[in-house]
């Protein structure tokens, strides 16, 4: 954390403000949205350990009641196969450090076979194999998809004079591998006219720099399609939260896992992330209303409006002239996320499924194929309005369902336990959770509706974890009847309670190790149960963490150029309110005038009553500094390019006032540890 500056030099100040936040706050913020720039997955520390007797048997319940002789999903995966990078499929970056490498998968193999090792769910295993299917693929004549190079699919589509892109993928490096290795050698080398984002989520824009010129751009070559209230969802859905987000997702995307049978093995939507260079290219062209016809060098699109289900900015579209539907994320073969474990706002369940009602209306005695920003398509127009009916009915039963048991009177844990999907989609293979679940799902519409609180008196103020727990163990006996027990438990496969019961202990006292050891143990085997990549994910690495400690490696960072330019300065001040430490800000006032001359705004910024607030379109006479720089010189602040201190002595940048106001202002604000802990106190 940052310490009072009050008494540094001119110098000291300019330096300190540089470095500790008058326009840093986002350096070292990652994206959590996907966590792409993941740190690299450490070498593996204890040993894993094998399926237990309790988990093999509660695997085996999936083995039997799910329809693993149906195979469609395999036949349609490989469907239109064209062409494919060589394996092992490696995408390096410019230093020759692999961004992208499916090697790692190798022990998954790609066949029909239900051959999962003990220490997999089998219907995650079957998912994990299909994700692995990569190349690039004929959707119809004239739409291609681009599968298995990254987290997200991308697609192309076939113009007139040269192809629309959807999608590009999470980094600039897979983009343009895919691109020059791929496309261009199998479809011919033509001219991308225009890039779609379909929504607002990094593995939906981030490798367009790997595609497209920015000179192309501003000359009107390329034209850049996106959603309404696209460059804020995008830019801003992280910034607020994002460090906790980030350190959460490590978790979420398993990045911190070794690859394997008792490690990470998918992340349900696609293998993982890749680690290349993140851009943002600022749209030009906008969707802004269900029933806008769009037309892109001889190719009609006919949107419909999707904001806040899977993402805050998000639309589809029907191709007329291919009979396609793109679904964008709203229709994967999957249950989605209501709830991202990361850590999002609450999507709407009922608000999904009334898009995708409205899709059938509009365009279902229509569309012959759909395809998504994840998985392979649907083909023949039975087989897409069934997947679109389950699919609408999944996220509309949760929402309605979870309500009806709120105004009966039951809490959401209450719900989330009892909940489950009728059965002719809990048997449908794209309603299975391999991404949300029907538990934290149904959790989350109760949240949305009625918030964290479940209504008992008794959960309204409790005592946070580190009370709580010494006073359970107390409770229970102390620390070593506690672990006695819940070996019992532990020994009878009841590893839910075993978890709550010795989360307790390890709260408790965070050195003791015989607790840390079991409570790993159980995470080990509720990983290996779990259906989920995600809820897989967070248990082995909160076993990894139990084990080993948290290993402080390389933090993610995706505030890239193209991030810190697109964000509205307003933006980086609700930033730095977030920083802003109540304490040490107690009793003091702060006035700051800073004025961008290149985009003529004006502000003042000022702290009272430990709050920030700001004014636009004003400057206060009596602020007790000014700075007066442009908002490009800015943003070389905020990437770390330049210093403040460097802006002065360069005529770059003109700070007036007192300097020991601005260096107090600057102590007062906190920079986050990446790597706070999560499984202990």
């Amino acid at each position: 954390m940052s310490s009072d500056r009050s008494g540094l030099s001119r110098t000291e100040f300019l330096r300190g403000a540089a470095s500790a936040g008058l326009a840093v706050g986002i350096i070292g913020q990652s994206n959590p949205a996907n966590a792409q720039d993941a740190p690299p997955v450490p070498a593996s520390g204890a040993a894993a350990k094998p399926a237990t007797r309790a988990t093999i048997d509660y695997n085996s319940q999936y083995r039997n009641g799910l329809p693993f002789s149906d195979v469609q999903d395999f036949k349609d995966a490989r469907r239109g196969l064209l062409a494919a990078l060589p394996d092992p499929a490696i995408i390096k970056n410019s230093d020759g450090a692999p961004v992208w490498d499916l090697s790692v998968y190798s022990f998954l193999g790609t066949s029909e076979a239900d051959d999962a090792p003990d220490t997999v769910n089998p219907s995650l295993w079957r998912m994990a194999k299909l994700n692995m299917l990569h190349g690039l693929f004929e959707v119809v004549d004239g739409i291609y998809q681009a599968r298995g190079y990254d987290l997200s699919v991308m697609s192309i589509i076939r113009t007139d004079s040269g192809y629309i892109v959807i999608d590009p993928l999470v980094s600039a490096e897979t983009a343009g591998a895919v691109w020059k290795q791929l496309v261009s050698p199998k479809l011919g080398d033509k001219p991308i006219v225009a890039v779609i984002y379909t929504h607002s989520h990094v593995d939906h824009y981030g490798g367009v720099r790997g595609l497209v010129q920015q000179s192309d751009i501003d000359a009107g070559k390329v034209k850049i399609l996106a959603p309404a209230d696209f460059t804020e969802a995008a830019v801003g859905e992280n910034i607020i939260a994002g460090n906790a987000m980030s350190r959460r997702a490590s978790y979420m995307y398993g990045n911190l896992l070794p690859r394997g049978a008792t490690g990470q093995v998918d992340g349900g939507l696609g293998k993982s992330t890749s680690t290349g260079t993140v851009g943002l290219a600022l749209p030009t062209d906008w969707a802004t209303e269900t029933g806008q016809k769009i037309n892109i060098d001889g190719v009609e699109l006919q949107v419909i409006m999707a904001p806040n289900s899977e993402a805050p900015s998000e639309f589809m579209f029907y191709l007329p002239k291919f009979k396609a539907f793109c679904a964008a994320e709203d229709a994967c073969h999957t249950l989605h996320n209501l709830y991202t474990l990361r850590g999002a706002k609450v999507r709407d369940g009922l608000l999904w499924s009334k898009y995708l009602q409205q899709t059938l209306d509009l365009y279902g005695d229509q569309i012959e194929v759909l395809f998504t920003s994840h998985h392979w398509p649907t083909w023949g127009n039975g087989q897409v309005v069934t997947h679109l009916k389950k699919q609408r009915d999944m996220f509309r039963f949760l929402h309605d369902q979870v309500m009806r048991m709120a105004n009966s009177g039951m809490t959401p844990k209450e719900i989330g336990e009892v909940i489950r999907l009728p059965q002719a989609l809990a048997t449908t293979w794209a309603c299975r959770s391999y991404y949300g679940t029907v538990y934290h799902d149904a959790v989350a519409q109760y949240n949305l509706r009625l918030g964290f609180f479940d209504g008992v008196p008794a959960t309204l103020h409790q005592l946070p974890p580190t009370d709580a727990g010494a006073r359970y163990v107390d409770f229970m006996g102390g620390a070593d009847n506690v672990l006695r027990r819940a070996r019992e438990s532990f020994a009878r496969g009841d590893y839910r309670w075993v978890a709550e019961v010795v989360n307790h202990v390890v709260f408790a006292d965070a050195n003791n190790v015989p607790a840390k050891q079991l409570l790993a143990d159980t995470y080990e085997q509720l990983g290996y149960q779990a259906e989920s990549g995600p809820w897989r994910n967070f248990y082995l690495t909160g076993a990894r963490e139990l084990r080993q400690g948290v290993q402080k490696l390389p933090t993610p960072n995706t505030a890239s150029a193209d991030t810190i330019k697109a964000m509205p300065i307003e933006m980086f001040f609700d930033f730095l309110g977030v920083r802003l430490n109540g304490d040490r800000a107690a009793g003091k006032t702060v006035s700051i005038n800073l004025e961008l001359t290149d985009t003529r705004q004006k502000y003042n910024v000022g702290v009272e009553n430990s709050a920030i607030h700001y004014s636009k379109d004003r400057t206060l006479p009596g602020a007790d500094v000014s700075i007066v720089t442009t908002r490009a010189d800015l943003n070389d602040v905020m990437l770390g390019a330049s210093t403040m201190e460097k802006q002065v002595i360069e005529g770059k940048a003109k700070l007036t006032g007192d300097p020991k106001k601005m260096a107090e202002f600057v102590g007062m604000l906190d920079t986050f540890d990446f790597w706070f802990n999560i499984v202990t106190a």
